[in-house]
């Protein structure tokens, strides 16, 4: 399938090689010199000349809107999937009948998988996420530089880390109230929030917290849950999911679920996929915890 890649970031080129992979003929749009694919500087000469199926937004998360409204316009209408968050801020495109997704690939981390499936006849009592990496260490090149370290690009981590958001409401039902506190209060060089936590109520569970931050030297991505019948940690860092005292290890490089992702995407199995109306309650929480941060009170969706 020819396939059209939007940046070429970090993630970008992530995105590049496993589609290559994956056996697709690969071009890109960038600015940049010295890319490896075939390379278009403007999405119309790229739809225009190179054709393509299927396209992946990759570019800064500020773009995104620009750019997806310009592909609808140019009028590709193949399946598109837009890195995370869908936008920066509220957008309204005509979506509706478009086979549109965006990249909220750790629904196919495989403990995800597993714990969803163990959670489906019980009942969550409380919930507590925690995701932490620090910054310098986690972007390649000057850390000041990328757009995680600016607010204007769409960086921070309520965006940022925003998978703990969407995957928490795939497992425990969509948010109903939230509160939250957070900012800059590390001594890195950025003007985006460096930490962040959550207190909500879900559809499916009264109690969930979750912390984000910038300043993990060691990465942690780690969920506690409990129900009324086990208690469960999943670790998805080191790919362990813990049933009371018993521990089962689920084998998962980092390319592993963009690489299943893709698969099912081009397969047309859009069922773990994440829809335009669940990354928008992604963004949705996302606003209203800022708007919790200023007004320090309950936001009610």
């Amino acid at each position: 399938m020819k396939t059209l890649v939007i940046g070429f970031g970090s993630i970008g080129q992530r995105h590049c090689r496993i589609l290559l992979e994956l056996g697709c003929r690969v071009a890109v749009v960038s600015c940049q010199d010295s890319i490896p694919f075939p390379v278009y500087r403007t999405m119309a000469e790229a739809l225009q000349e190179f054709k393509p199926e299927y396209v992946v937004i990759a570019n800064r998360t500020s773009e995104h809107c620009d750019t997806l409204a310009g592909l609808l316009a140019i009028g590709h209408d193949g399946p598109i999937l837009v890195e995370k968050p869908l936008f920066d801020k509220p957008h309204h495109l005509p979506l509706h009948q478009q086979k549109v997704f965006v990249g909220y690939n750790l629904r196919f981390h495989p403990v995800l998988h597993q714990l969803k499936q163990r959670l489906r006849s019980q009942s969550v009592i409380s919930v507590q996420v925690y995701a932490g990496q620090y910054l310098p260490a986690w972007r390649p090149g000057d850390y000041r530089d990328c757009y995680s370290a600016r607010r204007a690009k769409g960086g921070g981590v309520l965006r940022d880390l925003s998978h703990e958001l969407d995957y928490t409401q795939w497992l425990f039902g969509t948010w109903t109230r939230v509160v939250a506190v957070g900012g800059h209060y590390s001594h890195l060089e950025i003007d985006s929030e460096d930490a962040v936590s959550l207190l909500m109520s879900t559809n499916d569970c009264p109690i969930v917290n979750i912390q984000m931050n910038y300043l993990d030297r060691a990465r942690r991505r780690e969920i506690l849950i409990n129900t009324d019948a086990h208690t469960y940690r999943a670790d998805l860092v080191q790919n362990t999911l813990q049933t009371d005292d018993c521990t089962e290890t689920y084998p998962c490089d980092l390319d592993a679920t963009y690489l299943a992702q893709h698969q099912a995407l081009l397969a047309g199995d859009f069922t773990t996929l994440c829809s335009v109306a669940e990354a928008q309650e992604t963004l949705n929480l996302i606003l209203n915890a800022e708007q919790s941060i200023i007004e320090g009170g309950w936001m009610i969706r």
